[in-house]
């Protein structure tokens, strides 16, 4: 059974984290370098709407399975390594960040793209582009705390 949860949680983090890699990194500067405001606002608006779904099974999918195997494993937080800690921690924050990005600037950028307000939509859009950027480098963080935080104490 952990083997089954610590796949599920492990693929959920790369879903995640590999989508926003993927959006931050490749597709953003491509789309700001190639596409006028209305397509570009357009473009996210769809990329976020098919992304945000996946995001919405890992946030709840991480820390059931992750909950699961520490309670499993540890019996407790008191039981589990400081590496453990930092993951709940960091896992947590980036969830909370998450939240925001899809319940207020998100729904601003929908908002602006319905009512084609383009200035409007660049600021939601910069505002979400800069908080993915903190999930990001807080996901590659967690991920390298998760491969190899047993191995630093």
């Amino acid at each position: 059974m952990n083997s089954l949860l610590l796949s599920l949680h492990v693929l959920a983090a790369v879903i995640w984290v590999g989508g926003m890699f993927f959006a931050h990194q490749c597709l953003r500067p491509v789309a700001a370098s190639q596409l006028e405001p209305p397509v570009r606002l357009t473009q996210w608006v769809g990329v976020f709407g098919r992304f945000f779904p996946w995001v919405w099974i890992a946030v709840v999918l991480m820390p059931v399975t992750g909950y699961i195997l520490l309670f499993g494993i540890y019996q407790s937080m008191a039981n589990a390594p400081l590496y453990v800690h930092i993951m709940s921690g960091l896992g947590l924050l980036m969830i909370l960040i998450y939240l925001f990005v899809y319940f207020v600037p998100y729904q601003k950028l929908k908002d602006a793209v319905a009512t084609q307000a383009w200035p409007t939509g660049a600021k939601h859009l910069a505002s979400i582009r800069f908080l993915v950027g903190v999930n990001l480098s807080l996901g590659l963080i967690l991920i390298a705390i998760a491969s190899g935080g047993r191995y630093f104490v």
